[in-house]
């Protein structure tokens, strides 16, 4: 059955310590975060919001950080791409992609992210790949995953052959894969801690990959790197891909 996006993020609210506000949720005054609703759009559409969506208590201070106004799914030609904030949403859209029949079980995972992602969750996704309860999974991507470890579920499904990790100057200097495969991008790699890697090497090679790649998942990350700053390299990206953002 075909479905959209927007039939499952309408935007809500998780009040209870589960999924990434489970984090220091004892010693937090906040006790609720926001997920986004999805919307067709473009990359002009993507733009900070104003509603707290991830929230930590370091070194004695809380930190609230604040994402996207909306998610949203870009049509670019033949190409889906995804962009949202906290990256445990890509399970999601992963199986979801693969309910609509936009991806297929063969594909490599390309993951380019300053962190490995790769922690065990409390538990793994109870379904398969053969028939896939879209709303379970969706529940199970914001009350059971975070953004740390939200990788493994989706190999433990068979959901990719494989996975390439690219997260260090000597993985961004070695050849682009080749093959078919998905693009899974976070914008912390652009962090300021990640500045030895040098910029213009990091898009050269993300571009290789988004050209090379039909279906693109992007988070942005609001925990680990500034909105403003993922937006603006998510934007350099994608300007030398003769894309025209509109006004």
């Amino acid at each position: 059955m075909k479905s959209l996006l927007s039939d499952f993020y309408k935007g809500l609210y998780i009040e209870t310590p589960e999924g990434n506000n489970a984090f220091s949720y004892d010693l937090r005054v906040n006790k609720k975060i926001f997920v986004p609703g999805f919307i067709q759009g473009s990359l002009k559409d993507v733009k900070p919001g104003e509603e707290v969506v991830f929230s930590e208590v370091v070194d004695g201070l809380e930190k609230n950080c604040r994402g996207l106004r909306h998610f949203v799914h870009w049509r670019l030609g033949h190409k889906d791409i995804f962009i949202f904030d906290n990256h445990n949403h890509a399970f999601f859209i992963w199986l979801w992609g693969l309910a609509q029949r936009k991806i297929d079980l063969i594909d490599l995972l390309v993951h380019i992210d300053q962190h490995t992602d790769l922690r065990d969750p409390q538990s793994f996704f109870d379904g398969n790949c053969d028939q896939i309860d879209l709303p379970a999974a969706f529940d199970y991507s914001h009350k059971v995953l975070n953004v740390g470890n939200f990788i493994k579920p989706a190999l433990d499904m068979g959901l990719f052959s494989d996975l390439a990790m690219i997260n260090s100057k000597e993985s961004f200097e070695k050849p682009v894969w080749p093959g078919k495969y998905i693009v899974d991008l976070d914008m912390d790699i652009f962090a300021p801690e990640m500045n030895y890697i040098p910029e213009n090497l990091k898009v050269d090679v993300i571009q290789q990959y988004i050209e090379n790649s039909d279906f693109i998942t992007i988070a942005t990350s609001p925990y680990f790197i500034d909105q403003e700053l993922a937006i603006s390299k998510l934007r350099r990206i994608f300007s030398d891909i003769e894309v025209d953002f509109g006004a």
